[in-house]
């Protein structure tokens, strides 16, 4: 073959490569929260955005909707629906030089689910009804039974993959799949009991995007910018790019070649953490501020969402003293950049556990949390497992975090919390302690009440006799003529710790004797 049909023939070749690209290029692609069995959130104006052709006209339609944007320079593009009325399925067009069709659309109710291991806790442990990932926590108590009688078509989850990353993601990987006994096994535990009793008692769709990551830390979750703009966070940040150019340093020192110290982890995105036994990349480490949030929240955002529920606590490494600031920090990020106002941010307080990552000032440290607007808390102090930091009652930690919804932001007339310190008096050789939401009047399940201790000026503490009085408790001891302080259930394992409320949602654990004051009662909305 001579030269020139060689070239002729490159050239052709080249041109067939490119008529096969350039459509797939043109195309018109929603995120992929976008996709068929979706929920999206009533109520309020609906984004809706994706990638097509630079400056190519996309129309999205939906019922009785049609609205259009143009695609800008970088190729993205998004509309924003006008409020949707719950109901459903519909079917969503999204078309450019292209038309795609979204099947079985449900409007009704969207939370996000998020934190670390107890959050990604799926329904079963039978890795044959949850092919492709082996999971190291799961299963929960009557496991088959739930799973059998969880066909709640109108409730989806969207389960996101995980990823860590330098810089912000444009997109994440999964699925929205319909609530089936053959689709529940790999789905979040607490999203789905949420999920499902949110449902039953408002009639709603409701949707669940779960985002989280085993052992990650709270840092991880929160927006480099807002970690900078808080001076005494700047040590995790200051660490990190400590971590990087160590890291690069001996990377390079492994190659041969000199390193580039990069700024504060101002860096591009690295490979896996462990190769051929190396040093592990902080970058792909989920105790690293912003990487997860990179990877996991940045693409979720602005995808309309009605709240969330947050399970974190057990991985701590910036310290207690932090920990508050830190979990602040991850609220304002999203509520900042989800530009939905102060949202609902539900937690759960750490079960009983005989481990020091579960221990009474961890409990503590999440509890000032409330000090944020339009938070509140879950206590699982009776539903732990002595020895096992994943305890399998997802069903009581998804029904409290669902009462809380249900009261707080649906209307509905119950008493979502458990008994909250609100004040406590000395009265001569006793003190009397005065709960907010005793709701109907307290209970000691299996009298006596249990774990409480009180302390004169000395500060030793001795377990004292406690007894209800309304919706407050009088404790005293013998061995305290005057006391001055006061705690309940101040150990990581207290084994029956007993104070309810008629409810029977189970009092938080104080102690009075605190640097700070103990949260005294629920955030406003």
């Amino acid at each position: 073959m001579n030269k020139t049909s060689s070239r002729a023939g490159t050239f052709l070749a080249a041109l067939a490569m490119l008529c096969i690209v350039a459509p797939a290029l043109a195309d018109v692609k929603p995120a992929a929260l976008f996709g068929d069995h979706m929920v999206l959130q009533g109520g309020v104006k609906v984004p809706v955005w994706g990638t097509a052709t630079p400056g190519e006209q996309v129309t999205v339609t939906l019922s009785d909707q049609k609205q259009s944007a143009t695609a800008g320079e970088d190729g993205k593009w998004m509309v924003r629906l006008d409020e949707l009325k719950p109901g459903g399925p519909f079917e969503m067009t999204i078309a450019g030089k292209n038309a795609i069709a979204i099947k079985d659309v449900l409007v009704g109710e969207v939370w996000l689910g998020s934190g670390q291991s107890n959050m990604d806790f799926v329904m079963s442990r039978d890795l044959a009804k949850y092919p492709g990932k082996a999971q190291r926590f799961a299963g929960v108590i009557d496991e088959e039974k739930e799973i059998a009688a969880a066909n709640f078509p109108q409730v989806r989850m969207f389960t996101v993959k995980t990823k860590m990353a330098a810089e912000p993601q444009a997109d994440v990987e999964g699925e929205w799949q319909v609530c089936t006994p053959e689709n529940v096994p790999g789905f979040s535990a607490v999203g789905y009991y949420f999920a499902r009793d949110l449902h039953k008692a408002t009639g709603r769709p409701v949707g669940f995007i779960k985002s989280a990551f085993g052992a990650s830390c709270a840092q991880a979750w929160a927006s480099r910018a807002t970690l900078e703009s808080d001076p005494q966070l700047k040590v995790l940040l200051d660490r990190f790019a400590e971590a990087i150019q160590k890291y690069d340093q001996e990377m390079a020192a492994r190659a041969g070649a000199p390193a580039s110290a990069p700024t504060n982890g101002a860096t591009t995105q690295r490979g896996g953490g462990r190769a051929n036994r190396g040093p592990r990349n902080p970058l792909q480490d989920q105790h690293n501020p912003y990487v997860l949030w990179n990877g996991m929240i940045v693409p979720l955002q602005p995808y309309a969402i009605k709240g969330v529920l947050w399970y974190q606590g057990e991985s701590i490494t910036e310290g207690l003293d932090l920990y508050p600031a830190v979990v602040e920090a991850v609220i304002k990020s999203w509520r900042r950049e989800w530009g939905q106002g102060d949202f609902p941010f539900y937690f759960v307080q750490l079960a009983a556990l005989d481990s020091n990552s579960n221990r009474p000032e961890v409990r503590e440290a999440q509890a000032k949390v409330l000090r944020v607007p339009n938070t509140a808390m879950v206590v699982t102090l009776d539903i732990g497992d002595k020895k096992d930091v994943h305890p399998h009652n997802k069903q009581d930690v998804g029904a409290r975090l669902a009462r809380i919804a249900r009261a707080r932001d649906y209307g509905e007339q119950i008493e979502h919390l458990g008994p909250m310190f609100e004040s406590m008096t000395p009265q001569g050789e006793a003190i009397r302690v005065t709960f907010s939401h005793a709701g109907g009047g307290l209970t000691a399940k299996d009298d006596p009440l249990k774990w409480f201790q009180v302390a004169g000026a000395d500060g030793k503490f001795v377990n004292a006799e406690a007894k209800i009085d309304g919706s407050d408790v009088v404790v005293s001891s013998p061995e305290v003529k005057e006391p001055r302080h006061v705690r309940y259930a101040w150990h990581r394992w207290p084994e029956g710790a007993n104070l309810y409320n008629a409810a029977g949602l189970p009092a938080a654990p104080f102690r009075t004797d605190a640097p700070e004051a103990p949260a005294a009662a629920q955030s406003a909305p």
